[in-house]
Parts: structure tokens; sequence; C-alpha cells
């Protein structure tokens, strides 16, 4: 059975002990019916992770001893940033926890020409529910890092930050398009870093491919079938992630 894990704040740690939050004692002590002497892993979010048996259990206070450490193995070492379009809160809910377990770094949602919600303001509610999503997408996954939650952007501004990646890529359901595998090792050199460009459900507007592709994107073609947005959301980044040998044990 694996060894349940948890990623806990900078003031968690204590020396060579860790002390867990009060939501995540009491699902320790309630849920998950631990007792003192059991293992944990708790995680620092900066890519190391800790071998921990817990001392004390209770409902709301839980400290475990550090009894070994090591990198997180779970991290790929490219940077996949998706640029979302916005989606209804289920879908893009989906998303986040999927794109986590794949291996996604950041999310940008993006306000997009035909983006169902046409609002940037996303309440806290929703954002703590989001990070939450990504935090256990994050510990089920074995991740060493919490990727990423960015806020939301119109795509103007999207725009502006697809220079910094050495391959952008916007799925494009017409017109001329690359296949991924001839994008990634264009110049034979492998990427660290690569933007993924999903639009909504009606795709991305003319207009925008061109800015996007005017800003240093290359549409790519996913082959003859058209995916939902939540499927090539997730599909596009293992794809780029398998290409570049980031999917391998």
């Amino acid at each position: 059975m694996s060894t349940n894990r948890f990623f806990i704040s900078t003031s968690g740690f204590e020396g060579d002990r860790v002390r867990l939050s009060p939501d995540q004692s009491h699902q320790v002590h309630h849920v998950l019916r631990l007792r003192p002497g059991d293992s944990i892993v708790v995680l620092d979010g900066a890519g190391v992770e800790y071998d921990v048996t817990l001392a004390t259990v209770a409902s709301r206070e839980t400290v475990g001893q550090i009894m070994s450490r090591r990198q997180a193995r779970g991290e790929p070492a490219v940077e996949v940033v998706l640029f979302q379009s916005m989606l209804a809160r289920e879908r893009f809910e989906w998303v986040l926890q999927k794109g986590t377990e794949v291996g996604v770094t950041r999310f940008v949602p993006v306000l997009t020409e035909r983006s169902l919600l046409r609002t940037r303001r996303i309440e806290e509610t929703k954002l703590t529910r989001w990070r939450r999503i990504l935090t256990e997408a994050a510990e089920q996954s074995h991740r060493g890092r919490i990727p990423e939650l960015s806020q939301a952007v119109a795509w103007k501004e999207a725009a502006e930050q697809f220079g910094r990646f050495d391959r952008c890529l916007i799925a494009a359901t017409s017109g001329p398009t690359r296949t991924l595998r001839d994008v990634l090792i264009a110049d034979g050199k492998s990427p660290s870093s690569v933007a993924v460009l999903i639009g909504p459900e009606g795709g991305f507007s003319d207009d925008e491919v061109k800015q996007a592709c005017d800003s240093g994107a290359v549409p790519i073609g996913l082959g003859p079938r058209i995916l939902r947005t939540e499927t090539a959301a997730m599909v596009v980044p293992a794809l780029v992630l398998h290409e570049l040998g980031q999917m391998q044990s």
C-alpha cells in the first residue's frame, strides 16, 4: 500500500520534526486512522520529500519525526505551462486535477473570444478550492511540487509571455499545422520549457491564432479526431513529456 503523502508549509518544519496542519491532523486521525509509529511522507513543496514516523496523533495536532530525506522523483525535468481558456467550473477543475497528475508545472487561465466565462475576477473561495485540488492531485500522483496557479489574464497579456519559452504550441483545428514531434526537435535541442495553448469549446479565433503565432507559437495538429478542450488539455502536455522522455520510470 502506498504511504500517505502530505505537503506542509515551511513553518511546519521544526528541526528534525514536522507538525501537520489541523486539517491534515484531522485526516490522519479520523479518516486514515493512523497511530503513533505509523509512517507518512511529508513534502516541502520545493522538491524534497521526507520519510516521517508519527510521534503523536490527535484531532488538531499531529507531530512526526523525520527519518530520512531525498529528492522527489515525481517531478519532470521539463517545465510545461498550460495556458487554458476559461471553462465551466467542473471542466476547469478536471483540467487542474488531471494536468497535475500528468506533470503540468503551472496553469494560466486565459480569457479568449469564445470563452464561456467572461470575467477575470476569481472569487477567493474558488481559488481556495482550486489550490486544494492541485495539492491533493500532487499528493496522489507523487509530485514533488504543487503546480502554480496564475491569475486569469486576457489573451493579449498571455501572448506577451509566449516568447519566454523554448517552445510554444497552440492546438489548432484548422489551417496548416505541424506535428508535435517535429516542433519539439526542430533545432535538435531538447527544450527545457514548453508553453501549451488550449482554446475553449469553440476553438481559438483566427485573430487569436495569428496573434499567438506572431508571438512565437507554432500551430500543432492532433490527428484526424477533434478533442474536447479538457481532453486536449491533458493529452498535449502528456505527449510533450512523453516525447521529451519524461514519462519513463
